[in-house]
């Protein structure tokens, strides 16, 4: 692979460890295998509920449609809520998280695509993350495709102490719950949310049905969508980026959507843009 230009993707795809990274993906991946040898009920329903808010408000609602797409207004409290959430994820920053997002869509699957399975399976998943320059911190750098955030001093703030929510929830976490609610609402937690996010950049530019042609390989992937709360409909999000649902049938179950839906129904989120499956154009349309 071909390094790209200093300061252009937020990770650049240098042939070189990051080593920092690999040791907290080593140590929440054993954490995530020792698990189940420490299994107990109240840990399982703490950790369902911390996935349910981190990758579901956090990444779907947060970062994803919110943050990167716009595709809804919520009040800024509620937007600053999800971004926190998004935090405890481990996959970084408002800044960094929205900037390679949006550097995915102005270039999927081509070059310059910070995570396409056209420079390999392994990459796109995980390669990416383990290897190059991470940029997570370089608030400045990032700001050319995150102006609407890097303005915010609070999402310069988050982005630059993004480890402090999920390492102050985890310390509590540990306190109160103990070794075994640690061990699932934390270390499964948080490795079960990494993989799940990362099909979303793998399996779904790689496997599943297309039902716009449009000219990246994003597919629609049902279990995909399963483990990330809709996000797996994934060509009808190509076709559509702007769209706040993504499953775009009865069939295709999108509970982020869903949650958006409530909260426009209850006057919290307004400006709300939705794409319908028969829409010959990229561009989403509000709800009526």
């Amino acid at each position: 692979m071909e390094s790209t230009a200093k300061g252009v993707t937020p990770i650049s795809k240098a042939r070189q460890w990051n080593w920092v990274t690999i040791l907290f993906l080593a140590v929440f991946h054993a954490g995530a295998l020792a698990a189940p040898f420490f299994f107990e009920w109240k840990s399982l329903a703490v950790m369902v509920l911390l996935y349910w808010i981190t990758i579901g408000w956090g990444i779907g609602m947060g970062y994803h449609r919110l943050h990167t797409h716009r595709s809804y207004i919520v009040p800024k409290w509620i937007e600053y809520l999800f971004a926190v959430c998004g935090t405890m994820t481990l996959e970084g920053g408002p800044i960094f998280w929205v900037a390679t997002h949006r550097i995915h869509h102005q270039k999927s699957d081509q070059e310059g695509d910070p995570h396409s399975p056209r420079d390999g399976k392994w990459w796109s998943h995980i390669g990416w993350i383990i290897f190059g320059e991470s940029k997570h911190n370089k608030t400045d750098e990032l700001a050319r495709y995150t102006p609407d955030l890097a303005k915010d001093p609070f999402y310069r703030w988050l982005n630059t102490w993004h480890f402090i929510p999920v390492t102050v929830s985890s310390l509590l976490i540990a306190y109160f719950g103990g070794w075994s609610m640690f061990l699932w609402a934390v270390c499964l937690r948080i490795t079960l949310g990494l993989h799940s996010t990362w099909l979303v950049n793998s399996a779904t530019h790689l496997w599943g049905r297309r039902r716009f042609d449009i000219r990246d390989d994003s597919r629609n992937s049902w279990w995909v969508a399963i483990l990330t709360f809709g996000e797996g409909w994934h060509n009808n999000h190509h076709a559509h980026p702007n769209s706040a649902r993504h499953g775009l049938t009865w069939l295709e179950v999108d509970m982020t959507w869903m949650q958006i839906r409530f909260l426009q129904l209850i006057g919290v989120a307004s400006k709300v843009k939705v794409a319908t499956v028969d829409m010959e154009s990229s561009l989403a349309r509000k709800v009526a």
